[in-house]
């Protein structure tokens, strides 16, 4: 048969190959055969080599990277569908991180590199590697000098799904809610000190946003970034939400429930948010706070990797922002062609141009 998912699973579906057996009845139909507990033994055994021929080739370098450059998509459709063999292939699975430069490294590299006091492995998805390494989400993570899993391929959010752990260290998304660093004594302390300072902020923007989020809260994974959009543990996460709206046959109905609760996180450390806070302070009910803050939301947006409900509406508040920082007055008129008349047009060329021009043509 051309396909028989007896005998092999889908996702090895690339081997090619003849068995022997000795086992296999003689009085024989296509019923009797699917049924038959021989078959089953075969497909354990074809499974089994094929793991250990695998296993071979990860050992020279060069050639597992030509073979996984094929493959990948296969052994990574083996950890969604044969959880019985799901420890073994996470083995063979190979991803770019923070720390490997442009060579593809095996989880088990990625934990061996872990520090000490390192109790999880952290990882990101999105749409490629740049833009993860760029992401607002990595900064702290990478600060403190642990090491990111870029995941960017689709599959790979299918993948997570099932694989919780490698080698008893637990996968955690940067990405989402709820994301735990080692801490010391100190910065627990600051962190305290930065929401209690902040608190009466995050309910301002959250008024101010209302059900566009979940919720508004102080943030330990931004440096540099004022504030992100992270998503609940169990929600899709921004790159999966991406994935699901671009599928042709996509059910709306699961968009509602499964697209991840939204929280807003700010940087305490950043100026952004320290003058946002004076501002908010002085007066609460000050326009120039609610577009700061719907304009910080929605730039937000587009870098934590969603999509904006309304671009015109953004589009509006970036040329307003503009015009404020060229000092034109909002309601100055545009000038366009037509508030020019023909003769008010400048001239083409000045009286010396046009004499140096005739000179030039003689």
């Amino acid at each position: 048969m051309d396909n028989c998912e007896d005998l092999i699973p889908e996702y090895l579906n690339f081997i090619k190959g003849v068995v022997d057996s000795e086992d296999l009845p003689l009085n024989i139909s296509r019923e009797m055969l699917q049924q038959n507990k021989v078959l089953k033994v075969i497909r354990k055994n074809l499974v089994k080599k094929t793991m250990e021929l695998i296993e071979e080739l990860a050992e020279d370098k060069e050639l597992y990277k030509k073979f996984y450059n094929q493959f990948n998509k296969n052994l990574k459709l083996g950890v969604h569908e044969d959880s019985s063999n799901r420890a073994k292939i996470a083995d063979f699975l190979r991803f770019h991180t923070s720390a490997s430069g442009d060579e593809f490294c095996s989880l088990a590299d990625y934990v061996s590199r872990m520090q000490d006091i390192q109790k999880y492995i952290y990882f990101i998805t999105g749409e490629s590697k740049e833009q993860v390494a760029d992401s607002a989400f990595v900064e702290r993570v990478k600060a403190r000098g642990f090491e990111v899993v870029y995941m960017t391929d689709p599959i790979d959010e299918y993948i997570i799904q099932h694989l919780k752990e490698y080698k008893g260290k637990q996968l955690v998304s940067v990405t989402k809610e709820g994301l735990e660093l080692p801490e010391n004594e100190a910065e627990k302390k600051k962190r305290e000190e930065d929401k209690a300072k902040l608190e009466n902020l995050c309910k301002l923007m959250k008024s101010i946003l209302d059900s566009k989020i979940d919720k508004v809260t102080v943030s330990n994974r931004l440096v540099e970034s004022p504030c992100c959009i992270v998503t609940s543990q169990y929600g899709w996460s921004a790159n999966m939400e991406r994935i699901m709206k671009a599928q042709a046959l996509r059910d709306t109905s699961t968009m509602g429930y499964m697209s991840g609760k939204k929280h807003l996180e700010i940087n305490p450390d950043h100026p952004i948010i320290e003058i946002l806070r004076q501002k908010a302070e002085i007066d609460k009910n000050d326009k120039a706070v609610k577009d700061l803050v719907i304009l910080l939301f929605e730039t937000s947006l587009l870098s934590s990797g969603f999509s904006l409900q309304s671009p015109q509406t953004h589009a509006s508040r970036i040329y307003r922002m503009i015009k404020l920082g060229l000092g034109i007055d909002d309601d100055e008129p545009i000038a366009t062609e037509d508030a020019q008349s023909v003769g008010d047009s400048p001239p083409l060329m000045d009286d010396t141009e046009d004499a140096s021009h005739m000179e030039e043509v003689d």
